[in-house]
C-alpha cells in the first residue's frame, strides 16, 4: 500500500473520530485540566482537539483568590468545539448550572430543601443563587409575615423549598416562607406538648388588635382576648397593655389540632362575682358609674369587675319609648336599686326609677278616690279622653263617663286637645299604672241627688216634659231634674183608643207615676196608664164603688170635683 493511500485512510479515520467526538462532547459537561493561567483567563484542556479559555471569575472565590492552579481538574460545559479563532468555547457557569439543575431536580422530586443565597432584588421579589442555578423568590414567600427590610437576609446561606421548576424555560421558583412555617409548626408542636391548660406562664405582648393581644410564649403565640384581660369592662386592649410589655398569663384553652392557645389575665385575680348575692341583695340601693349606653339600656359599674344593667323600662316611671341616652350619659354617677342578681349568668338587673317615688303612688296619696282634679286634654281616642295630671301622669275618662244622658261618642266631639277640664278620680291602679277618671261625676249623680231629695221614688207622681214623639212612645224629662225616661205606647193611657203618641206634642207637660227607680242601673220608668189606674183605685176607695149603684163616671166626677174644691180652698 502506498504512502498516499495510508495518509488518506488515516485522515478519514481521524475525521470520523473528530465527528464522533463532536457529537459526544458538544453540549455536554466534561472534565478538563487547567494547562495554563493567563491574566484573568484559565486555559482548559477538555480532551478536545483544541483548548478553550474560561474567565477566572466563573470559578467563583477559587478563581478570585488565586487558588486555581495549573493541573487542577474542573468540570466545564462544551458550547462549541471550535470557534472562528480555532478555540473551544467552554463555560464553567453553565457547567455549574447544569450540575445544579440535576441536583435540584432530584431534591425537588424528593421534596427536600435546598440551600441558596438571596443576591439581588427584582420586580415582584428576589433572585436566589442555588449553587449556580438562579431561582426566583416571590416577595410573598420571603417570610411568614411581611417584612420591610430584607437587607439582613441578603447574601446569607439559608434553606429554601422549591415550588416549581421548568428547565425548558430555565425557571425555578422557591419559597423561604414554607421552610419557616414547617420549622415553626415543628417548634409550636414541641412547645404545645409542654404546655397545659391552667398553667401560668410569662410572655411578651407581640401585637395588639381591637379584640385582644397576641402574646409570645417563647416561640408560639397565644391570644389574650379583651374580655379575659380584666374583670372590669375594657373598651380597648391598649388601655392596659403595650407592645413589648412582659405579662403573666394563664393558659385557658389549647387546641392540639390548630395549636391555638387562649390566654387570660383576669383568671389570676379573685373573681369579684363570688358571694355577689350577699354583697348586693335585692332592694339594696347603691351608687355606680355609667360605662356604656345601648338602645336597650345602660351598663353601670358598681365596682371594678362588677357591672349591672338598667333596662330602658326601669329608667323612668313616665318616659316611655325614650332612648336611654336622653336620660343618662356615659361616666355619669347614678344611684340605683338592685332588682335581681344572677351569679350563674353573671347578671345584675338594676332600677333607676325605683330610687324615685312612684308617681302613681304619689297621686293616689294626694288625690284619693272621689277627689276632683283638673287637667289638660292630652289625647282623644275611640274609647275616651286622656287628661294630663299632676306628677307627669295621665288619667283616662271613658266614653261612658263623659255624660249621664248623652252617648259618649257624641259628647267627646265637644272636646279638643289643650282644653282644661275637671274630672273625678274613680280608681288608681298603681301596678298597672292606670288612673280612671269621670267627668259626669263632677256634677253629681242625678239619681242619687233625686233619691236623697226624696221627691222621686217608686210610686211617686211627677210631672214630665215631652222631648220627643215617635211611633213607639214618648221621650220625656222629669221637670226640674236631669232625669230622662221613655213612656212606651202601652203606658200612654188606660184605654187602648187613647194609646196614641200623636196625641202629644213636644214641650207638653204630663203627670206620670214612677214605676221603676234603680239607682245602680241608673234607670227610671214612668207611666201615664199607671197614674190613671192609681187615681181610679183611690177614687173608688173614697167615693164608693160601682156595686153600690153609682157608675164609675159618677165616682170619678165626684173625685175630680172634690179635688178641684180642695185646690180652690188652698188658693
Amino acid at each position: 500500500m502506498s504512502n498516499a493511500q495510508v495518509s488518506r485512510d488515516d485522515f478519514a479515520a481521524l475525521l470520523e473520530a473528530s465527528f464522533h467526538e463532536h457529537d459526544v462532547a458538544e453540549g455536554a459537561v466534561v472534565k478538563g485540566t487547567v494547562v495554563a493561567i493567563e491574566k484573568d483567563m484559565a486555559v482548559i484542556d477538555a480532551g478536545l482537539k483544541v483548548e478553550g479559555r474560561v474567565a477566572l471569575k466563573e470559578f467563583g472565590l477559587k478563581g478570585k483568590d488565586g487558588e486555581l492552579k495549573v493541573g487542577d481538574v474542573v468540570e466545564v460545559y462544551v458550547e462549541r468545539i471550535e470557534n472562528a479563532l480555532g478555540e473551544a468555547v467552554l463555560s464553567r457557569d453553565k457547567a455549574r448550572r447544569e450540575e445544579s439543575w440535576v441536583k435540584l431536580e432530584a431534591k425537588f422530586t424528593a421534596g427536600e430543601k435546598v440551600e441558596g443565597q438571596i443576591f439581588n432584588q427584582v420586580k415582584g421579589g428576589f433572585t436566589v443563587d442555588l449553587d449556580g442555578a438562579v431561582a426566583f423568590l416571590p416577595r410573598s414567600q420571603v417570610d411568614i409575615r411581611p417584612i420591610r427590610d430584607v437587607g439582613p437576609l441578603m447574601n446569607s446561606p439559608q434553606p429554601f423549598q422549591i415550588l416549581k421548576m421548568d428547565k425548558r424555560r430555565g425557571n425555578i421558583v422557591v419559597s423561604r416562607r414554607t421552610v419557616l412555617e414547617e420549622s415553626r409548626a415543628e417548634q409550636r408542636s414541641e412547645i404545645v406538648q409542654n404546655l397545659e391548660e391552667g398553667q401560668v406562664v410569662d410572655g411578651i405582648v407581640k401585637n395588639i388588635t381591637d379584640y385582644g393581644a397576641f402574646v409570645d410564649l417563647g416561640g408560639i403565640d397565644g391570644l389574650l382576648h379583651v374580655t379575659d384581660m380584666a374583670w372590669r369592662r375594657v373598651n380597648h386592649p391598649s388601655e392596659i397593655l403595650q407592645i413589648g410589655q412582659s405579662v403573666k398569663v394563664q393558659i385557658i384553652r389549647i387546641n392540639q389540632d390548630t395549636h391555638r392557645i387562649s390566654l387570660g389575665m383576669k383568671q389570676l385575680e379573685s373573681d369579684p362575682w363570688e358571694g355577689i348575692g350577699v354583697k348586693y341583695p335585692m332592694g339594696f340601693k347603691v351608687s355606680g358609674r355609667v360605662t356604656n349606653i345601648t338602645d336597650y339600656g345602660a351598663f353601670v359599674e358598681l365596682e371594678p369587675g362588677i357591672e349591672g344593667l338598667i333596662h330602658v323600662s326601669e329608667m323612668s316611671w313616665t318616659k316611655k319609648n325614650v332612648h336611654p341616652g336622653k336620660i343618662l350619659s356615659t361616666s355619669q354617677e347614678v344611684e340605683v336599686v338592685v332588682l335581681e342578681v344572677d351569679p350563674v349568668k353573671r347578671r345584675i338587673s338594676l332600677g333607676l326609677k325605683q330610687t324615685l317615688q312612684n308617681p302613681w303612688e304619689a297621686f293616689r296619696d294626694q288625690f284619693p278616690i272621689g277627689a276632683i282634679v283638673e287637667g289638660e286634654v292630652k289625647n282623644k281616642t275611640e274609647f275616651g279622653l286622656f287628661i294630663g295630671l299632676d306628677g307627669d301622669v295621665d288619667g283616662m275618662v271613658h266614653l261612658s263617663d263623659l255624660d249621664w244622658n248623652r252617648p259618649g261618642e257624641q259628647v267627646i266631639e265637644e272636646f279638643n286637645k289643650g282644653d282644661m277640664v275637671k274630672a273625678q278620680v274613680l280608681d288608681v291602679d298603681v301596678e298597672k299604672e292606670r288612673i280612671s277618671l269621670g267627668m259626669k261625676q263632677v256634677s253629681g249623680d242625678p239619681f242619687v241627688n233625686a233619691s236623697e231629695a226624696g221627691d222621686i221614688r217608686r210610686g211617686a207622681i211627677v210631672t214630665c216634659e215631652v222631648t220627643a214623639v215617635n211611633e213607639g212612645g214618648l221621650e220625656v224629662q222629669i221637670v226640674d231634674t236631669d232625669l230622662t225616661s221613655f213612656i212606651r205606647r202601652a203606658d200612654l193611657a188606660r184605654d187602648r183608643d187613647d194609646q196614641r203618641p200623636e196625641r202629644f206634642s213636644v214641650g207638653q207637660k204630663v203627670d206620670v207615676r214612677v214605676t221603676q227607680f234603680d239607682k245602680k242601673a241608673h234607670r227610671i220608668g214612668v207611666s201615664i196608664k199607671a197614674l190613671q189606674i192609681a187615681e181610679e183605685k183611690e177614687a173608688v176607695a173614697q167615693y164608693g164603688s160601682s156595686d153600690s149603684g153609682a157608675s164609675l163616671g159618677d165616682i170619678l166626677a165626684a173625685a175630680m170635683k172634690n179635688r178641684e174644691d180642695g185646690e180652690g180652698e188652698s188658693e
